[in-house]
Parts: structure tokens; sequence; C-alpha cells
């Protein structure tokens, strides 16, 4: 069964901030608990991951994914699809930024997500599962996020 889940994060950073957090694959294990190793197989023509290699703790288990990355014309979006998993049949997502109507220094991240895993389990369980991990994938992001604005503010001054 295929879920579809979408969540809203507010964070103090800029968009550009931000979509350079999530662009920036190779730190996710520094960041990320559940990534243990992510690798660039292959680059888009701007530099950007297009095919990413990730291995990550789920439920117990490693799994092993590998996503292709679309950044489109729209630098406040970046979406990706499953092109190979050992224990997905789905993993299609986005982050849209948007900034805060409020505060220019804020941005709205959009995250929603379409997965599938190979491994039956109950309805119940598997939307628990999924909410846990995107609620702490989303607080990770924010930590990152709020992090690295915040470095860059005190080096400009």
């Amino acid at each position: 069964m295929v879920e579809f889940s979408t969540r809203q994060l507010l964070v103090n950073a800029s968009p550009a901030d931000c979509f350079d957090v999530i662009v920036d694959f190779e730190r996710y294990p520094q960041w990320a608990a559940d990534v243990k190793e992510a690798r660039v197989l292959r680059r888009d023509d701007s530099g950007a991951g297009g095919l990413v290699a990730f291995r990550a703790a789920a439920m117990g288990r490693s799994v092993n994914y590998t996503l292709k990355y679309f950044y489109g014309t729209n630098p406040l979006r970046v979406a990706w699809r499953l092109t190979e998993g050992d224990q997905l049949r789905c993993l299609d997502g986005e982050y849209e930024l948007a900034p805060s109507a409020d505060d220019e220094a804020k941005t709205l991240i959009t995250y929603s997500l379409l997965a599938e895993l190979t491994v039956a389990m109950p309805g119940f369980v598997k939307r628990r599962a999924e909410s846990r991990i995107m609620q702490t994938a989303l607080d990770q992001l924010r930590r990152r996020i709020e992090s690295v604005s915040a470095e860059r503010a005190q080096r400009r001054g």
C-alpha cells in the first residue's frame, strides 16, 4: 500500500540557506541520524546531485536506495524519485521552500513523501512509523539549517 504524507515546518533561515542544506547530500550522515552513507553518483549540468545512493537505518534494518533528483527552473523546489531500492517500491517526494509572509528571514518548508515498502505491515503500524520518521527528519533538518544559517550570519558580520 502506497502512503502519502505532507508536513510543514517553519525554519529561521532564508530559502537559499534551506536549499543549500537540502542539496548537500554528502553531509547528510553528519546530521540525519538514520542516514549512514550518501554518495553522489551523478551530478547535473549545474553541479547539483542528480543521482544519489543512500544507506540508511530503518526499523532495525539497513536499507539501500538510490534517488534521482529534479530541480527544474524553480530554485525553491527539490523533488526526487526512487530509481532503485532493496526494501522500497516507492520513495518519491519533494521539498517546497516558500519565504515566510511575515519574515523574509524565515522559510516555510513543505515536505511531501510517497512511500511504499516491500515488507507488508499493518496500516496503523506503518502510519505510526511514518509519522515518527517524518517528524524526526524535519526536526533534524531544521536544526541543521538553522545551525548553518547562524554560522553564515556570524561570518558575514
